[in-house]
């Protein structure tokens, strides 16, 4: 006489198969969304907590089901499985956030020059929606920055200043900063690129000059005199100021969007250059603004091998 068995079912596990699926297509539809779309910033990190909220209980129920197959050899040891497999992404992009929060200052601004920062030529804004409101930039910010980031610090080149700006724009466009707005650079495109410059019309030869128009001479005729010799170098060294690029950019995964601002200033023949950088959303960058910075300086070190000064 043969005996069967039947196996309970676990209804947890297969319950978890089916929430960890959702929150995987979610995670899918919010990173999409959010990198190539038009998801703002603040729903993106609302809806990614809510993927994570169903995966966590993904994998609670998961738990269950296993533990159901251990005791009772109940059938849904594959669904609990696929569960846990599903529910790593939203976890493990929620997880790696909240890591950083706790381990990075509470700051969304870095600058290589912690007492006179390089100011804003268009100061960003972007509506925070349900995100705490920006508070400005405070000392104890600047401290929490140098404590957490010593060796955040600006560079000094030898070397005029129109060579380092080429080195500057390079770097920029090489790792995805986009030039939005300049000054202190005589060019009509704050990238660098010069436009072409209009011609100035033609005179039309069959017209003669009409004696009548004028009517009285002045007493004395100004001498026209030429203009001084003008080129890029030339006008750098007579504006005797800084100068400043501003640019964003966007992170390559999440597509989170930070503000650059690079500020070149002339001193005794070499040329310092400081980074600052900023989130445009949330008052904590999760340590993202500094890696920006870090990596843009490192990678004008390597552009401008061999005229960095001490």
């Amino acid at each position: 006489m043969t005996i069967r068995f039947d196996r309970p079912v676990s209804h947890a596990a297969r319950a978890a198969r089916l929430i960890a699926s959702f929150a995987l297509v979610l995670c899918a539809v919010i990173l999409v969304g959010h990198r190539f779309g038009p998801l703002e910033t603040p729903y993106f990190v609302l809806l990614m907590l809510i993927s994570a909220g169903f995966a966590a209980l993904a994998v609670l129920l998961a738990v269950i089901g296993l533990s159901q197959l251990w005791r009772l050899a109940a059938i849904g040891g594959v669904s609990a499985f696929k569960a846990l497999i599903y529910a790593a992404l939203p976890l493990a992009i929620v997880g790696i956030g909240v890591e950083r929060y706790w381990t990075r200052p509470a700051i969304y601004d870095v600058s290589t020059d912690l007492v006179d920062a390089p100011e804003w030529l268009a100061p960003p804004r972007a509506e925070q929606i349900w995100l705490p409101a920006r508070h400005f930039v405070t000392p104890q910010d600047r401290e929490a920055q140098y404590t957490a980031y010593p060796a955040l610090t600006g560079r000094r080149y030898e070397g005029a200043v129109d060579r380092v700006l080429e080195a500057v724009r390079k770097v920029a466009k090489d790792n995805h900063i986009t030039i939005v707005k300049a000054e202190g650079a005589d060019v009509v495109d704050p990238n660098g690129n010069e436009k072409p410059k209009r011609r100035a019309p033609r005179q039309n030869q069959s017209q003669t000059p009409d004696d009548t128009a004028v009517t009285d001479m002045p007493d004395v005729v100004p001498v026209p005199t030429p203009r001084p010799f003008r080129d890029d170098v030339a006008d750098l060294i007579r504006q005797n100021s800084d100068v400043v690029l501003q640019g964003e950019t966007r992170t390559r995964i999440l597509g989170l969007n930070f503000d650059v601002l690079i500020r070149l200033r002339e001193e005794a023949e070499t040329t310092l250059v400081d980074v600052r950088v900023a989130s445009r959303y949330g008052q904590d960058d999760l340590g993202i603004s500094a890696n920006i910075a870090e990596t843009y300086l490192k990678a004008l070190d390597a552009e401008l091998l061999g005229i960095a000064g001490s």
